[in-house]
């Protein structure tokens, strides 16, 4: 359930999107909008921060909010929002992350957005690691959730717009939680996140997604690495390039890509790593950037490098490039950072590494220039520097306030909080924001003096329309739904000219598809509708307009009436055993290269593939988002013997329902940690059950999840075989389906899914 909590009734402020004009504009927000300051270097301006701290309670401490946290606090306008959750260490069911706003100069609580996780991978103690950022232009806050909610509020908590990445783009998860920060850039807010989506973005990899920041709508997307090892949270840094806004960012694949910030196009790419590039990039100079890692390098097996790279001045219009060794300029091979960022301050990096140690580098060179051993470890928080000071927290819950010299640094404050520690501080009108394990802390000077508001926003003169790009890029309809398209004309540069009227749309098939697919709807102008009976279906349209043409792409996904027994596929392929397949239903989500249509016991089903370790495990959803109150039921089956059978199940409105066959029970779980409830159910390997799920809420927000399963050639029981009451119920959620083969030793079953309104 979501909570926005308001101490005070608030004014409601009208949002207005400023597009292209001659005119420059002043900012609606100024401050520290987003946690590595304006310059992205993790060098904080403004005079005054404290050189001591007492801790909570002590010299200079102004408040601590409770709540806990791994990110990075960011302030605009007067207000103070992080991302923290709250919890009861005794009830692990109560965790819920949030987006809050506070004074910063009182800590006192303005409002906040609280979000309950569901059906991720994410532990316990690693949520909230990461931080909210500001759009100058709008004030507007964004924010991407530990399991992957992407939303957008007014300063004043009103929601404007929100997606649920997993069950939209097939985001992927993670038991380290994660997420970094958002970019902005110009119309767009751009995540970062790795996705196993559909056709050519089926394939999981680590992606680039810009979103209108007005709107939400998906305005573009982008592949620029490989395949990744790793997930990454690393945000783009932006520059400038004949005229182009580009961005350079680490990924999970161990490349440096760069990227047009406009159009998702990609430039370039750099491999320094077998791991993921955690770490923010750092822009040195017009032609050079500066990038650390932890993981395995590529020409040693050695783990972690510091490197100096010499990056293209001119813009690529041509086909990705991949950059030669030859443009490392320097590397430092005493730097091991897994997460946390460096910091630049002149010509001198500063950074903390993976063994506790804070290093002093020099960017013309690369050499080091003193260590300094702060503790045992250090995990993702990164120094922060003002007023000729670095902030340092370290892992273990030291933290450090050091005045840094040629020769080494000077302890100013010394601190061991008791605490895990893995944000980084924020500074701004004479104060230190940390956020810890144990709370939001506020140190420093009362009533500190801000910088002046931020200098009018830069407008650029835009050329003639050069190319055009169709919003949203990608889209999901349900039998019945429409959607409208924005054409808009950019310049040769990538901005926005206008939007564009008259177009001509046609179903387009790339000449490279290997499925040759059309969407089930049709066009009205720039509005496509699917029928009320149109077919679950995915494909692309062309647009064409005043000689130039773009594509867009999409789905007709599945809501309350759909079907599906597979029979009638065609299986015109071959898998590893030999046996007649072919894929599921191209707009189910993730599921092209895991699971396969296949003749068992008389019949055609889909079954899970074994040919991959790494999809032992596998969630696929295939209808609308929006959903609730309905029931999913299927036939299921699992392989196996008597010691060894898979795991099979059903998500319901962000409910795994499964049958376990190792442990002979039948299960309901969102997060494991959060709701995780089972019975007895005498599972039999190779033996076809019905299994049944429903999810009932009511307004107060209590409601239950139930299952019954059975015998598939016995009749229906009366009674649910579970039902677990909860007193804060999802509110909505995709159908999706679960498998779960350990070591990919014995295949699952699904057939006769049944998607209808509950009774």
């Amino acid at each position: 359930m979501t909570k926005l909590r308001l101490p005070a009734i608030l004014p409601v402020v009208g949002i207005f999107a400023i597009v292209s004009s001659g005119m420059a504009a002043p900012p609606k927000a100024s401050g520290l909008l987003s946690w590595r300051g304006p310059d992205q270097t993790g060098a904080i301006p403004g005079k005054g921060y404290p050189e001591k701290w007492g801790g909570p309670g002590g010299e200079n401490h102004l408040w601590t909010h409770k709540v806990k946290g791994g990110g990075t606090p960011v302030i605009a306008n007067g207000k103070l929002y992080s991302f923290g959750y709250y919890d009861d260490p005794k009830d692990l069911t109560d965790v819920q992350e949030a987006l809050i706003c506070l004074d910063p100069e009182t800590g006192e609580l303005v409002w906040e957005y609280r979000f309950s996780d569901f059906i991720s991978d994410v532990v316990y103690n690693r949520y909230a690691v990461g931080s909210p950022i500001v759009d100058a232009e709008t004030g507007n806050v964004y924010l991407q959730s530990s399991n992957g909610r992407l939303m957008a509020f007014t300063a004043d908590g009103k929601k404007l717009w929100e997606h649920s990445l997993v069950e939209k783009l097939a985001r992927l998860t993670f038991p380290n939680g994660r997420t970094g920060s958002l970019g902005l850039q110009g119309p767009v807010v751009i995540a970062h996140c790795v996705t196993a989506n559909w056709g050519t973005t089926g394939p999981a990899r680590d992606r680039l997604y810009a979103f209108d920041k007005i709107t939400g709508e998906l305005v573009w997307y982008s592949t620029p690495g490989t395949v990744p090892d790793d997930s990454s949270f690393s945000m783009p840094v932006y520059t400038t390039i004949e005229g182009h806004r580009v961005g350079y960012t680490g990924h999970g694949c161990g490349n440096i890509t760069s990227v047009d910030m406009r159009t998702g196009k990609p430039l370039w790419r750099f491999q320094f790593a077998k791991g993921g590039v955690n770490s923010q990039i750092l822009k040195y100079g017009e032609d050079k950037i500066i990038a650390i890692h932890g993981k395995e390098n590529i020409d040693t097996t050695a783990k972690g490098r510091l490197i100096c790279l010499k990056v293209p001045t001119t813009y690529n219009s041509g086909k990705p490039a991949i950059l030669p060794a030859s443009a490392e300029v320097w590397r430092n091979e005493d730097l091991v950072a897994f997460t946390s960022s460096p910091t630049l301050v002149g010509n001198k990096i500063f950074s903390t590494i993976a063994t506790g140690e804070l290093l002093c580098v020099d960017a013309d060179t690369g050499e080091t220039v003193w260590k300094k051993k702060l503790g045992p470890d250090q995990l993702h928080a990164s120094p922060a520097f003002g007023d000729g000071k670095l902030y340092v927290p370290l892992a273990d819950g030291m933290f450090y306030i050091l005045k840094p010299g040629e020769e080494g640094a000077e302890e100013l404050t010394k601190l061991h909080l008791h605490t895990p520690c893995l944000g980084t501080p924020a500074l701004w009108a004479g104060k230190c924001y940390l956020m810890t394990k144990d709370g939001l802390h506020c140190f420093g000077t009362k009533g500190g003096a801000a910088l002046p508001s931020g200098e009018e926003l830069a407008t650029e003169d835009v050329g003639p329309v050069a190319q055009i790009q169709i919003v949203p890029a990608e889209f999901a309809l349900t039998p019945g739904s429409k959607q409208t398209f924005t054409i808009w004309g950019l310049d040769d540069k990538g901005r926005r000219v206008k939007k564009m009227e008259g177009a001509e749309w046609e179903a387009f098939i790339p000449p490279t598809a290997r499925v040759k697919a059309k969407v089930d709807a049709t066009f009205e102008g720039d509005t496509l509708s699917a029928g009320p009976d149109a077919k679950l279906s995915a494909g692309a349209f062309k647009a064409s307009v005043d000689g130039m043409s773009a594509t867009t792409r999409g789905r007709v996904i599945a809501t309350i009436g759909y079907e599906a027994d597979f029979e009638g596929t065609p299986l015109p392929m071959k898998n590893d055993k030999g046996e007649a397949v072919n894929f599921p239903p191209l707009p189910w989500l993730g599921a092209r290269i895991k699971w396969h249509v296949l003749q068992h016991d008389g019949s055609q089903v889909i079954a899970n593939r074994l040919d991959n370790v790494l999809f032992q495990r596998t969630m696929n959803f295939f209808g609308d988002p929006e959903l609730s109150d309905y029931v999913l039921e299927a036939d299921v089956a699992t392989d196996g013997n008597r010691r060894v059978m898979s795991t099979i199940g059903l998500v319901n409105q962000r409910y795994l329902i499964t049958l376990d066959g190792n442990r002979r029970i039948l299960e309901v779980s969102s997060n494991h940690e959060r709701v995780k409830e089972s019975v007895k159910f005498p599972i039999r390997p190779n033996t076809w059950y019905h299994l049944k799920t429903h999810v009932s809420r009511e307004e107060s927000g209590k409601g239950s999840v139930r299952a019954k399963a059975w015998l598939r050639d016995q009749p229906e029981p009366e009674d649910w075989t579970i039902e677990v009451k909860l007193d804060d119920v999802h509110e909505k959620g995709a159908p999706g389906i679960f498998a779960f083969s350990p070591q990919v030793q014995k295949r699952v079953y699904i057939d006769n899914i049944k998607l209808s309104a509950s009774e």
